[in-house]
């Protein structure tokens, strides 16, 4: 397990914080959290931790006094922070990673991996899946999904999704920035964790979030025009149930 403490002068924050490690993270074990720099230097003596995430402006204090206070920094520092302005003060001490609130998940997952890395640390393949699956899972208080890729998960928010399309076993999002993301799984699976979410199958292939439907052309089966103006068929048999859906939305 990797020791960390959080140390950040504002409850919600170190809270907020916490609840993200523990159900992304669960390699870290967060030992204990502090409120301003002189606890968190008698918590850093006491418990020894791998890990330290440190907030800057602090109760008249900066995360930067309490670092220079410390005569060999044998653990890694990310900083977490409302201010962008500190970044390059920041990694000339060397932190490990620099992330701006609100703590995007998906970077919170990379900083810890860093730790991770330089202690050995490799999770088991089966608590790695159960991370993921949990991430797949819509939050309310995040809003966000994890979408599994190639390169690891990537976190988006469920109403930046205009729509989704499948292609055999894949499934491509398209997102409110014109972005796409690919994932091997198929879009039953998203059907089923989106649908109570304004999102619905009008088609085989076709998955669309409800929020972003501009226009609806009517037809033998119709098709819609979602906000990123593409064109999506619906097929007749989902035609009723789509209308429906419409007046409840």
């Amino acid at each position: 397990m990797i020791k960390a403490l959080i140390i950040d002068d504002e409850e919600n924050a170190r809270g907020n914080l916490q609840v993200l490690l523990q159900d992304y993270c669960e390699e870290v074990s967060v030992v204990a959290m502090l409120d301003n720099v002189t606890d968190g230097l008698k918590a850093a003596k006491k418990h020894k931790p791998d890990l330290v995430f440190l907030d800057i402006e602090m109760n008249g204090e900066t995360g930067f006094d309490l670092l220079s206070r410390i005569e060999e920094i044998d653990f890694d520092v990310v900083f977490t922070t409302a201010h962008s302005d500190y970044a390059l003060k920041a990694f000339k001490f060397n932190a490990s990673d620099y992330l701006l609130k609100p703590i995007d998940i998906n970077d919170l997952i990379k900083a810890v991996a860093k730790t991770s890395k330089r202690l050995g640390i490799q999770l088991s393949r089966n608590k790695m899946e159960q991370i993921i699956n949990r991430a797949q899972q819509p939050n309310e208080v995040f809003n966000k999904i994890g979408l599994p890729t190639i390169d690891g998960l990537i976190f988006v928010e469920r109403d930046h999704i205009i729509r989704c399309e499948s292609a055999d076993n894949y499934t491509t999002f398209y997102l409110h920035d014109g972005s796409k993301i690919m994932v091997s799984k198929t879009i039953k699976h998203f059907e089923e964790m989106l649908s109570e979410y304004n999102f619905f199958r009008v088609h085989q292939s076709h998955l669309i979030n409800l929020r972003h439907l501009k226009q609806y052309h009517k037809g033998e089966g119709g098709y819609a025009i979602m906000s990123d103006d593409s064109s999506v068929i619906i097929s007749r048999r989902k035609k009723e149930a789509f209308l429906s859906g419409l007046s409840a939305a």
